[in-house]
């Protein structure tokens, strides 16, 4: 499978995309810029030992199959915009959240409710918006190796879309859970703050959500 990492120069895109490099996929970090994308590609193949291409944003996303959208909050309007065409009749993973960088520690929600239901409108009907990733960590994303206790809440409103974010989740090294429709990203999203908050308040480097209660 052809995935284009937009974004895949920050922490979290940059470890997926080695996640599922290592996985066997075909994985392309798309950038603003091609150069900072080559970088960024050259640094992640080394890190990991398997082929990584860089590319622009849009030329990343033309190329790819399913998309991840990692940029931050402030940039997902433009990037989108950027990309639109090329990803319509596609699938598009955001592990977006929308936090107040003054604030980190405080959960914020756009008036679409929330940054997933804000890319949907966007994009339109054409492309399936799945929201997936945002409660980890993207320092656990970057340590490749590393085994890790949260899990990753899926929510979407096309079945299909879900499950196929479902198994990319699990090659990415971790366990996946359908959380429901896309009306319930803005929990999911709101999860990242909350985390933040508890670990202002408490010395804790690993924190994370998980389901319990499930098969393991």
């Amino acid at each position: 499978m052809k995935i284009a990492v937009l974004g895949g120069t920050g922490k979290i895109g940059f470890g997926l995309a080695m996640r599922w490099a290592r996985a066997g996929e075909e994985v392309t970090i798309g950038s603003r810029t091609a150069e900072k994308a080559a970088a960024a590609a050259a640094e992640a193949t080394g890190k990991c030992g398997v082929a990584i291409s860089g590319a622009t944003n849009r030329e990343a996303a033309s190329a790819a199959d399913v998309v991840l959208l990692a940029v931050p909050f402030e940039a997902q309007a433009s990037t989108l915009a950027d990309v639109h065409d090329a990803l319509q009749g596609k699938l598009m993973i955001t592990a977006v959240n929308p936090v107040d960088p003054a604030r980190l520690h405080v959960a914020i929600l756009p008036p679409e409710g929330s940054s997933t239901e804000q890319a949907q409108r966007q994009l339109g009907d054409g492309v399936k918006v799945v929201a997936a990733f945002q409660t980890i960590p993207s320092f656990v994303a970057r340590e490749f190796k590393l085994v890790y206790e949260g899990d990753v809440l899926v929510c979407g409103d096309d079945g299909d879309a879900k499950a196929r974010t479902r198994e990319l989740v699990e090659k990415a090294g971790f366990r996946a859970f359908d959380a429901g429709p896309l009306a319930n990203a803005y929990v999911v999203e709101g999860l990242v703050s909350l985390s933040l908050a508890i670990k202002k308040a408490h010395p804790l480097k690993r924190l994370g959500f998980r389901v319990v209660g499930a098969p393991t």
